[in-house]
């Protein structure tokens, strides 16, 4: 997502290296870079400029830590402005009201919607354990109501079905007095997108929020749009009381502008962002972690996040046990490895929450998903005694194996190697060893020994 941002900070930092302090001289051609940085990344102009004023006036001039470089000094200051600039607090969102909690979405076609209204309804019944309806008023798209009725039925959450001749405002009525029979916590209102702004469009939406009277209306935007995004969001904050934005689509191409600019633009805060196309792809905005991982120091707190809901703790006892008693680790409990690594999102998800010194490694031994995908192919291909008993593997069953999984034999000597490495490991861990265990990650990761 902001792979080009983070390699232009991390050459600001080198260009700095050998200085004694910061001063006016050194500082100028740094801030060149980071605003040449900020421009590709297709953020805003007025927020560059008020972010390298802000930043300009806190560095020259001050002191560098012993234990610090002037580049580091620098990262300190344009990390804290980064973190400003986007919002300062996460702001979280807002159902202080007598139920049902009301949630309108609006927003431009194509920017994720009905996608964005599911992901939010899955987040809001896992993390916040509320009963929640969802509901369309977008009648001209009869195959959006349909991908809301179907999200409904994935997430768990309530639909409300929509006739056909029916009106947005007969609807939202409807809609609304079904939620408070049925005692529904959250109700989240879909609406109509257009390829742009209209008049009719806006007054649309104005009157549904005028009748629905929401305590959330969010503003959802593509952030592939780059500036634009934050131009239609400023567009629709003039019409409607928008409480919050939420960026779709930050796992794709997108060059972060929109991520950087939609807080200064509107001055409404973004409340979430869509990281990944599955259901549970969709996280609170939190602008201190993504200015971190804007600078490449990755996301720790979020994988640790990531990593409390999507581990099976009851799995993870077992296999501790297992090793406790000495029975050892086998490619069964290797495969269950890998499914508890999909549950958090996939390998491309924890990379990208990673610092990038780590994150390079780790695409250095070309850690990614589809190679996840394959190994888990090759180990679904060996029979029961074969994953309780890789050792009895041998060139005829690996040929086997090979063609039942549809790859060479090659990879699969390499699963079986990548496996001996990760039982070494465990061997250590039910053994104490940590510290020997850390001393054999350092091996895995290049340049390290």
């Amino acid at each position: 997502m902001f792979d080009n941002l983070t390699s232009k900070f991390s050459g600001v930092i080198k260009t700095l290296r050998g200085e004694a302090r910061l001063t006016e001289d050194n500082i100028q051609e740094a801030l060149r870079e980071v605003r040449m940085a900020l421009l590709e990344a297709d953020v805003a102009l007025p927020v560059i400029k008020e972010f390298i004023a802000r930043v300009k006036e806190k560095a020259i001039g001050q002191n560098v830590m012993s234990s610090l470089s002037p580049g580091q000094a620098l990262v300190g200051v344009v990390h804290q402005e980064l973190i400003a600039i986007m919002g300062g607090e996460t702001v979280d969102i807002n159902l202080a009201t007598v139920p049902p909690a009301i949630i309108l979405m609006v927003g431009l076609q194509g920017a994720g919607k009905t996608t964005s209204s599911g992901k939010l309804a899955k987040w809001l019944i896992d993390h916040k354990k509320k009963k929640v309806l969802l509901a369309s008023c977008d009648i001209y798209r009869p195959a959006a109501i349909h991908q809301l009725e179907i999200l409904a039925g994935q997430t768990g959450a309530d639909f409300f079905p929509v006739h056909p001749g029916q009106q947005p405002k007969e609807i939202a009525n409807a809609a609304l007095d079904f939620a408070r029979r049925h005692h529904h916590d959250v109700m989240i209102m879909d609406t109509a997108g257009r390829l742009a702004i209209d008049e009719a469009m806006m007054q649309e939406i104005s009157d549904l929020n005028a009748l629905l009277k929401p305590i959330e209306t969010l503003f959802v935007v593509d952030a592939m749009q780059g500036q634009d995004a934050v131009n239609t969001a400023k567009a629709f904050s003039e019409v409607l009381p928008l409480t919050g934005i939420v960026l779709t689509k930050l796992d794709g191409d997108s060059r972060g502008g929109a991520a950087l600019s939609a807080r200064y633009i509107t001055g409404k805060p973004i409340k979430f962002v869509g990281v990944a196309e599955k259901l549970t792809g969709l996280e609170p905005f939190h602008p201190d972690r993504m200015a971190a991982r804007i600078l490449g120091m990755g996301d720790v707190l979020g994988l640790i996040e990531e990593a409390q809901r999507g581990v099976d703790l009851d799995e993870a006892e077992k296999l501790a046990k297992k090793m406790k008693s000495g029975k050892g680790f086998d490619l069964n409990d290797f495969k269950m490895q890998l499914q508890q690594m999909r549950n958090m999102g996939g390998m491309s998800a924890m990379m990208d929450k990673l610092p990038s010194q780590l994150s390079h490694a780790a695409q250095n031994v070309k850690m990614d998903d589809k190679v996840v995908n394959r190994t888990e192919g090759i180990i679904n291909s060996m029979t029961g005694q074969e994953r309780a008993k890789p050792e009895i593997l041998k060139a005829s069953r690996k040929r086997r194996i090979a063609v039942g999984a549809g790859v060479s034999v090659q990879e699969v000597n390499r699963l079986l190697a990548q496996f001996e490495q990760t039982q070494k490991m465990m061997k250590m861990i039910s053994k104490g060893g940590m510290a020997k265990m850390m001393r054999g990650l350092k091996g895995m990761i290049p340049g390290r020994r």
